[in-house]
């Protein structure tokens, strides 16, 4: 049963948590443009309507993961271990990141391009936070890359890995 677990959790993970994060780190690039160009650029704003509805759906169904890998930490009898526990901690960090941060700021962008008669004032504002967006993505994409490396090398445990 743990192998058949931590099967669907490492799926889950390279399935789910991969695409959000290539799609947030690519958003702000997209989002500037959108934003910038206006109207004229419609490509950069398709692109950024269709990586924000990869983020909140991937975002939803990522949930998974972290609720396959308690189960299979569970069945394994690991659910004490000090990498564990950082594990879950960094990814309740990344999960926090990508909700209120990420997929606010997305949210706010694509409010903007859906009524763009809004004064330029709200556009720039925008813009100015995108910097800030593209650190945040990074934040949570270094808390998945410390994650995966927990997992692999789990520090202090004793089942032989």
């Amino acid at each position: 049963m743990a192998k058949f677990l931590l099967s669907i959790h490492v799926l889950a993970a390279i399935v789910l948590i991969g695409p959000v994060t290539v799609a947030a780190s690519m958003f702000p690039r997209f989002a500037h443009q959108a934003l910038v160009d206006g109207p004229e650029q419609q490509s950069a704003e398709e692109s950024v309507r269709l990586l924000h509805r990869i983020c909140r759906v991937y975002a939803v169904a990522g949930i998974s993961v972290p609720v396959f890998g308690v189960l299979t930490a569970q069945v394994m009898g690991v659910m004490d271990s000090v990498w564990l526990i950082a594990s879950m901690a960094l990814t309740a960090v990344a999960a926090v990141l990508l909700g209120i941060a990420v997929l606010g700021t997305q949210d706010s962008v694509v409010t903007q391009l859906d009524k763009p008669d809004q004064t330029s004032t709200a556009a720039e504002s925008l813009i100015a936070r995108l910097p800030r967006l593209s650190m945040i993505t990074g934040l949570f994409a270094l808390a998945w890359l410390i994650v995966v490396v927990l997992m692999i090398v789990r520090p202090g445990s004793t089942t032989g890995a």
